[in-house]
């Protein structure tokens, strides 16, 4: 580490040392984060923070996404075609939108069920991926054209994440229970780990030191705590909001005191530490809670509550709920992302095969695009940020 990355490594040490600070306990009807019966909020020592060989530092010591604000764009990006890629897993395809006219402008082959499409480390490709067993894949697109290229031949791509140091893909198998690591240059793989006590391993992230990855089990109702280091379970949380619980996405909050879980059945967001050692809470957002976003200036995380139509606004200051949004006429809005200035809300329609633009201002829906069937995690491009840590825009 640099004498310049040990000063602001211990700069954002200063921020952390409310890490693992005690959590109000309140009724969970009332929104806000509740800890669960028997456990106590005590307040744990944070361990000295020092990033994770080759983990680019932070230009913030408040906001982990700093460099991803709105319209923060790395000069490699600045010429890439704003669009919005929608893979489709019923119809095995990717419907591509302008974001400016809201018109489906292109469609190509995704592979069998593609379900993901994501920003390369480099923001240099978007890959879709696909996870039909045996026969699925990645697809490059380009996203200075929006052109695909020819298929890579990888197995079993629910997911795609990367390594903080951008030196490997991480492929979530899904079916395999595996996670998976290649050479994120060659797609060749290098290693593998499985989780037997992890069905349906699906969304992942990172804590702030790129230390401690939180997986999720949808499958299991658990949450899985690795150590990126050795690539070794460090512990596991099982759930019990609910007995058939399905946690979903995972995202470290902008501050990286907090994770945040979205479950579809506890039909709201689990809250832990942000070092992954306790669960502190739970917030109610509504049925179907599945996707997580944050807004550009860092206090709003967007819940999509698929089976109900509405996403959830939570501050993250207090970790509350501080409004709701309701789709006319019903919806299902899943995964997403904002607009480069933050200022619209991308969503697919999982189960209505259309994609929802709503303003941030206020909720109020912009479009509605019928697309293809089954449209599961879109991605808009150009994003703002320095790299991307996988999913449909996990940028830092």
């Amino acid at each position: 580490m640099t004498r310049g990355q040990k000063i602001l490594a211990g700069s954002v040490l200063t921020l952390l040392i409310a890490l693992t600070a005690c959590t109000e306990q309140t009724p969970r009807p009332s929104g806000r984060a509740s800890v669960p019966p028997g456990q106590q909020a005590e307040p744990q020592a944070t361990p000295a923070l020092e990033l994770i060989a080759g983990m680019p530092p932070y230009t913030s010591t408040t906001n982990v996404y700093a460099a991803a604000g709105a319209d923060q764009f790395i000069e490699a990006v600045r010429g890439d075609k704003p669009l919005v890629y929608v893979p489709n897993t019923g119809s095995d395809d990717v419907w591509v939108i302008d974001p400016e006219t809201y018109e489906v402008v292109d469609k190509f082959p995704g592979g069998p069920e593609p379900q993901h499409v994501v920003p390369s480390y480099d923001l240099r490709t978007l890959y879709v991926a696909s996870s039909q067993v045996p026969s699925g894949g990645l697809v490059p697109i380009d996203p200075r054209t929006g052109t695909p290229g020819k298929m890579i031949d990888v197995q079993d791509v629910y997911n795609l994440y990367f390594t903080p140091d951008g030196k490997q893909g991480i492929v979530v198998a899904e079916f395999y229970q595996r996670l998976d690591f290649y050479d994120a240059a060659t797609w060749e793989r290098t290693s593998s780990v499985t989780f037997p006590e992890c069905a349906g391993i699906n969304h992942m992230d990172y804590s702030v030191d790129g230390r401690t990855m939180l997986v999720s089990c949808e499958f299991d109702n658990r949450m899985l705590v690795v150590d990126a280091v050795t690539r070794t379970k460090v512990r596991q949380f099982d759930l019990d909001v609910v007995a058939d619980g399905m946690p979903q996405d995972t995202r470290l909050t902008p501050d990286g005191r907090h994770f945040l879980v979205a479950d579809m059945m506890a039909a709201g967001v689990y809250v832990f530490d942000g070092a992954a050692t306790r669960r502190t809470g739970f917030i109610p957002t509504g049925k179907g809670a599945h996707g997580i976003y944050f807004s550009r200036d860092g206090t709003l995380a967007y819940v999509t509550n698929r089976d109900e139509g509405t996403v959830s606004l939570i501050d993250l200051a207090t970790l509350t709920t501080a409004g709701l949004w309701r789709i006319p006429d019903g919806g299902s809005p899943d995964m997403g992302g904002l607009s480069a200035d933050g200022r619209v809300l991308w969503l697919s329609g999982r189960y209505h095969d259309e994609v929802y633009a709503m303003s941030t201002a206020d909720g109020r829906l912009l479009a509605r695009i019928p697309v293809g069937s089954g449209p599961h995690g879109l991605t808009i491009w150009p994003q703002p940020g320095r790299y991307s840590l996988g999913h449909t825009a996990n940028i830092r």
